[in-house]
């Protein structure tokens, strides 16, 4: 795990100096990251149709010097007021640079540097109440951000928002991948397509990320958002007669669908923030920009947070083979799971769904079933180190947190898993506010499920150890939708958000042909290589052994799973391209570990070997073999030392390749290699 936040330079160049406007309508304010790729220009102005009339703000964005964003317009909708979106008068522009490093408590890179420029612009209203609004924006290397800030003020304490209208005008016809929802309810799970942007229409309801790749092919960007506080999710719609141009929209309240927000000021929106590089890649070695948007830890001590991994048993249908027990949601199952859990270094158990009293549509969460004894477990798990999570209803989270949550601190419980909240307006995001300081006051890890996509936010709540938002592996017990295409999407456009808890580790795969959906005992789409290379290429500080202990027992990959960290100190995307393939390479200490996903396509792979420091290296390699495009199972373990600047990693349909690459000096892993594991032993 990562030290605690520690920040290494603090902020420079923070005294601001305003710029009094006298007539600056008109007048372009620019501002350029600190490495001069990425810039931001806005103006108040008139623009020609197709825009909207009056003098209104716009903001543009450039990379390397190109247009990837045009004139784009900004404002909001009151209740019962104008738009509060033209006519305005720029009273000052505050300009600043943010400059500071820290050191998140677990993630994919020790050391994150927050550096960026910064514009804060004050408008107010020419005529009516003389409304009072800011625009920030900030110029990362990275991409851009920007966000409303309202301050208080006599006429306008009182916000009620209709719509928030933040457009993105595109000057050519670009190509998205868009996680199409079709409705503000949502638990985020479904694919993100390819299509092109004017096929998203006003009816569209689009979540976030959206990745996009513009017309010449020439640049990637992603539109997400961070720092959602006392504020509704952000999704994107086609902006009317504008077949090129996307707006925001917001999920509505659910007790008045007209409002979207109900503040009293201030109030700062979250950040709309734009990701940018060259290569698809390089959005994910850079996704740490939603966490320089959120405030700093709020834990004192999050000494006690810990990564890991966790078996959990209901992927399976708690399945538990060759035991004197009848497996089921009881004790002797529960302790069963914590034995292979410790026999395998595992962190955690995640005990599923039906462990409390429930009665209809309520429960008890403080009230275990007659069969189940969770302090008993808890104590079991303790002795053998291995911590216990366990899942809860969110809406008997919202009534009852504020006795279970002391209950589980004296039980022992390491955290919760909240499940089925599949919303994202004000009110259930506050709701999330309100679970993760309650948990963390109680020493409870929270893994959200049926949730919206992550905001950055454990950044400041470190206790948010991962969340689901993904159509991940659990689908195959009813579909067949996670395939090894949607697998080698994910890192390019949901995983830009943050952790994922896809809950990868199905050690019995199988071919498209042979693949068929089951609720027990449930089969994953492609090789097993292909499922632990998604231990490195899949960001998630809290991972799943998905099987059933049996599954893993005696089987090649098992003492790769031991050791695979989840969190990392630096991380690099060495090949991809959205839908085919990827390659990733992460550090832990001395120790680098790459992850190589294909779709249903054979390919062979190869990519320099230059992120290795100096010196003699080993390589503990998991791959394909010749026959695992029919024997998905099928794998070949071996160490090898490097003596190449290359590798060259060969995937079969749905295939996969982990390696660990660690110091020849330290070499301290067993020499006994299993090679070719047999059909009888590894057909599904």
């Amino acid at each position: 795990m990562f030290r605690p936040i520690v920040v290494t330079a603090m902020v420079v160049a923070i005294t601001y100096a305003p710029i009094i406007a006298q007539k600056l309508e008109g007048k372009e304010i620019q501002l350029t990251s600190p490495n001069g790729k990425a810039s931001i220009r806005f103006a108040l102005k008139t623009n020609p149709t197709p825009y909207p009339k009056g003098i209104r703000p716009y903001y543009n964005i450039s990379y390397e010097g190109k247009l990837v964003i045009k004139d784009s317009s900004l404002g909001i909708v009151l209740k019962g007021g104008a738009p509060l979106e033209r006519n305005f008068s720029l009273i000052r522009t505050v300009h600043s640079t943010l400059d500071e490093s820290y050191s998140p408590v677990y993630g994919v890179k020790r050391t994150i540097k927050n550096h960026c420029q910064q514009a804060a612009i004050s408008l107010e209203e020419r005529g009516g109440q003389h409304l009072r609004m800011d625009i920030i924006f900030r110029a990362y290397d990275e991409g851009v951000a920007f966000r409303y800030v309202f301050p208080g003020q006599e006429a306008f304490s009182q916000f009620e928002l209709q719509e928030e209208e933040s457009t993105f005008y595109f000057p050519q016809a670009y190509t998205a991948w868009a996680l199409q929802l079709g409705k503000y309810t949502s638990n985020y799970e479904s694919e993100f397509n390819k299509i092109a942007i004017w096929e998203i229409t006003p009816q569209s309801i689009i979540g976030l990320p959206l990745l996009i790749q513009t017309a010449n092919r020439e640049f990637w960007m992603a539109i997400l958002e961070a720092a959602i506080t006392n504020y509704a999710g952000m999704y994107l719609s086609g902006l009317p007669g504008v077949p090129e141009a996307l707006v925001s929209k917001l999920s509505p309240l659910p007790s008045n669908k007209g409002l979207k927000v109900k503040a009293t000021l201030p109030l700062k929106t979250p950040w709309r923030v734009l990701l940018l590089g060259k290569r698809p890649g390089d959005l994910i070695e850079s996704n740490y920009l939603l966490l320089n948007l959120n405030d700093p830890c709020a834990i004192s001590d999050p000494s006690w947070i810990k990564p890991g991994k966790a078996a959990w048993n209901w992927w399976s249908g708690t399945v538990a083979k060759g035991v004197n027990f009848q497996p089921g949601m009881n004790t002797p199952t529960m302790k069963h799971y914590v034995d292979f859990a410790a026999e395998h270094h595992l962190e955690y158990l995640v005990i599923d769904a039906g462990w409390y009293v429930r009665n209809d549509d309520s429960g008890d969460l403080t009230k275990m079933i007659p069969e189940t004894d969770i302090p008993e477990v808890v104590r079991y798990g303790k002795e053998r180190q291995v911590g216990i999570i366990l899942w809860l209803h969110w809406s008997l989270v919202d009534a009852q947190m504020e006795k279970a949550f002391p209950l589980y601190e004296q039980w022992g419980v390491a955290g919760v898993k909240i499940d089925f909240m599949d919303r994202d307006d004000q009110g259930m995001v506050n709701f999330y506010l309100r679970v993760a300081r309650k948990a963390s006051q109680h020493r409870l890890l929270v893994d959200f499920h049926g949730a919206y996509k992550p905001d950055g936010l454990q950044r400041t709540w470190p206790n948010l150890i991962t969340r689901e938002a993904v159509l991940g592996l659990e689908y195959n017990k009813w579909s067949s939708r996670c395939t090894p295409k949607h697998d080698v999407t994910l890192p390019f456009t949901r995983m830009l958000a943050g952790p994922m808890d896809y809950t990868p580790g199905a050690f019995r795969t199988a071919t498209r042909k042979q693949f068929s959906p089951r609720q027990q005992e449930p089969l994953a789409q492609g090789t097993r290589c292909h499922q632990l290379a998604m231990y490195v290429v899949f960001e998630s500080p809290l991972q799943m052994l998905s099987d059933y202990p049996e599954a893993y027992r005696n089987q090649p990959g098992i003492e790769f799973l031991e050791r695979v960290p989840t969190t990392w100190d630096e991380t690099r995307v060495l090949l991809g391209q959205v839908g085919e393939y990827i390659a990733i390479a992460r550090r832990h200490g001395q120790e680098w570990y790459v992850g190589s996903m294909t779709n249903w396509e054979p390919r062979t792979l190869r990519f320099p070997l230059d992120f290795l420091s100096p010196g003699r290296y080993r390589a503990e390699v998991y791959s394909d073999s010749e026959v695992s495009d029919e024997i998905p199972n099928d794998l070949i373990v071996q160490e090898v030392p490097v003596s190449a600047s290359y590798w060259t990693a060969k995937l079969a349909p749905g295939g996969g390749q982990a390696i660990r690459f660690f110091p020849a000096a330290r070499n301290k892993v067993r020499r006994a290699l299993l090679q070719h594991p047999t059909q009888a032993q590894t057909a599904p």
